[in-house]
């Protein structure tokens, strides 16, 4: 396979190399996939965290169980007015 870098990534490169922390751009690129891997890996957990917490909070507003955004967004203000009152 052959991988045309931008300028600037060449340039990264070869400064990762010349810190000493790699002998060669294979294992700079290598290293790089891998934290590639580990982020999408750690996107996809959060997707499917979100969807779960998505699927409870509908079934708790299914259940009567929630709060309106307008109450919510009420209480938050109260309590920035609360907070402002108290450090006048």
């Amino acid at each position: 396979m052959t991988i045309n870098l931008k300028p600037e990534h060449e340039q990264l490169i070869k400064a990762q190399i010349a810190s000493g922390r790699f002998t060669n751009a294979d294992e700079v690129i290598g290293t790089a996939l891998k934290l590639l891997e580990k982020l999408n890996a750690e996107y996809s957990q959060w997707v499917e965290e979100t969807r779960q917490k998505v699927e409870v909070a509908i079934a708790e507003m299914e259940r009567g169980e929630g709060l309106d955004g307008e109450t919510v967004t009420m209480q938050i203000l109260e309590r920035f007015q609360k907070a402002r009152e108290a450090a006048e």
